[in-house]
């Protein structure tokens, strides 16, 4: 069955093509004033000239964007003086409508001039076409609706071939907005529509899309059970009306070392799909998967999700900062050395092999964590602008840190739960590769057994630290440990190296 919907496209070109003609209002300043504030360039290309008279100097500039430079454009001048001038704008040949603006600055005020060349032409692309191209371009599209994201305004997601793009905004047939649901648009359905494309953040969108046919899938999912599975695997139910010729179903590649079908049950039109997951050891996981029909002539598809919670991922910074952006689950221990917002906990966390921003923490304010405390947390590898960090995380566990000063621990019983964060002078250093040395502050003088790079140090990595970062005798050094006594001797035990200051 085939839904068609048209629109009177004849008045949009009409429209638009009067635009073309008539003069834009302007606004009459008594600085500066044009003979048109509206100019047009013939997609050949060529040349428009208009008059400018000011009271004073002034200066035009071109308004370049984030997509157009406007490099095409030349001004006959960027600058003129009181009275008449005549500027003259010229374009080469274009292969596509395009616009831009001018604007004259003269005593402080501002005109602005509008260009246009050549009327901007609908081309039929694809979604990878869409992506690629410039912004304000109208594209007609044909692909099938794979998700339906909000059903007032029409939010849904368009896949063909190439790619998937996000429809954001969907006129009905009347050319009305949040009218989505009178289209009768499913997710399977094969659909043609128009827009503009615009980029917002990183997403590529077409929006307020007229809807030019809809194409009826002959396949749709009409419910799941068990979509979202447990770590130990279990089945999971796609129900479906199919009204082709048999159905089968992809399942992707990446899915198909733990996904498997066990049933497929048909009577009459309704159809029932069973699949087997196995138990998860890893990270969180999920899974697109694709059912197809045909009707002799034509393939249809709708589809389906489903996603299986995995196994907590012990990491350390460094192996975080590695992995992949994606859902998988990882849990990280360290220091907080800073907090950047103390009302939603973004900190950087800190352990022996490296830091990461820790984007947000859930119910932070209600957590009472501060810098040095050492905590446990479980997220996501996410990234902003390229550089990683930490997405939902939730806080496992903290292990507070005091700060107190060498007197004050002193005085502490020996713990191996209580930790201190302590700053004092370096006396002496009696152990360079494994940062054994004696921390003085007034009168009261400690012993270090141990100032290793970060938590978490284990072997090898607790080496080194002293000569990689330059300590000496005489900087003042500030370590996370906890006070214990050997032979008599009282000693901050496994120091954590939080900072240092130079002596020099």
């Amino acid at each position: 069955m085939n839904k068609k919907i048209f629109f009177p496209l004849f008045i949009a070109v009409v429209a638009l093509t009067t635009s073309c003609i008539d003069e834009i209002p302007m606004t009459l300043l008594d600085e500066i004033q044009v003979s048109s504030s509206y100019v047009a360039i013939p997609l050949g290309g060529g040349s428009t000239t208009i008059t400018v008279t000011a009271n004073e100097s002034w200066t035009a500039a071109k308004v370049p964007t984030a997509k157009d430079p406007v490099e095409w454009l030349t001004l006959s001048s960027s600058s003129g003086n009181a009275g008449d001038t005549q500027l003259t704008f010229s374009a080469p040949t274009a292969l596509d409508g395009r616009t831009a603006q001018v604007i004259l600055t003269c005593a402080g005020k501002k005109q602005r001039i509008n260009i246009i060349q050549g009327l901007s032409q609908i081309s039929a692309a694809t979604v990878a076409e869409v992506n690629a191209g410039p912004d304000g371009k109208t594209y007609r599209v044909t692909g099938v609706c794979t998700s339906i994201a909000n059903t007032q305004y029409g939010n849904w997601y368009l896949t063909d071939a190439t790619g998937t793009l996000y429809v954001y905004g969907t006129l009905d047939a009347n050319g009305r907005t949040q009218n989505f649901l009178s289209l009768g648009l499913e997710v399977g359905d094969e659909v043609t529509v128009e827009g503009p494309k615009l980029t917002y953040g990183t997403t590529v969108e077409l929006v307020d899309v007229m809807v030019l046919n809809i194409n009826k899938s002959l396949v749709k999912v009409d419910a799941v059970e068990n979509d979202a599975l447990p770590v130990e695997g279990g089945e999971f139910t796609a129900r479906l009306t199919c009204k082709g010729q048999g159905i089968s179903v992809d399942i992707p590649d990446n899915a198909k070392s733990w996904l498997s079908i066990s049933s497929i049950q048909s009577a009459g039109t309704n159809v029932v799909v069973k699949f087997k997951a196995a138990a998860n050891t890893g990270g969180d996981r999920s899974t697109t998967l694709t059912f197809h029909t045909t009707d002799g002539k034509k393939d249809y598809t709708t589809q389906a999700s489903l996603s299986q919670k995995g196994a907590i991922v012990g990491a350390t910074m460094a192996e975080f900062i590695a992995a992949e952006v994606g859902d998988t689950q990882y849990r990280l221990v360290g220091v907080i050395t800073s907090i950047a917002s103390a009302t939603y906990g973004n900190l950087y966390l800190k352990d022996f092999s490296g830091e990461v921003y820790v984007y947000g923490i859930a119910d932070y304010q209600n957590k009472g964590l501060k810098v040095g405390d050492i905590i446990t947390i479980v997220g996501k590898r996410a990234a902003y602008a390229g550089t990683p960090q930490v997405g939902g995380a939730v806080l496992e566990s903290v292990i507070p840190v005091t700060a107190a000063t060498i007197a004050e621990v002193l005085t502490k019983p020996d713990s191996t739960t209580d930790y201190f964060m302590v700053t004092g002078e370096i006396t002496s250093i009696v152990s360079e590769p494994y940062g054994n040395l004696y921390l003085k502050d007034g009168d009261s003088e400690i012993y270090v057994y141990g100032c290793y790079p970060g938590y978490g140090a284990t072997g090898n990595f607790r080496q080194g630290l002293i000569a990689e970062k330059g300590i000496k005798v005489g900087d003042t050094l500030t370590v996370i440990g906890t006070k214990s006594t050997y032979s008599g001797t009282v000693q901050l035990t496994n120091g954590i190296y939080f900072s240092h200051q130079s002596a020099q």
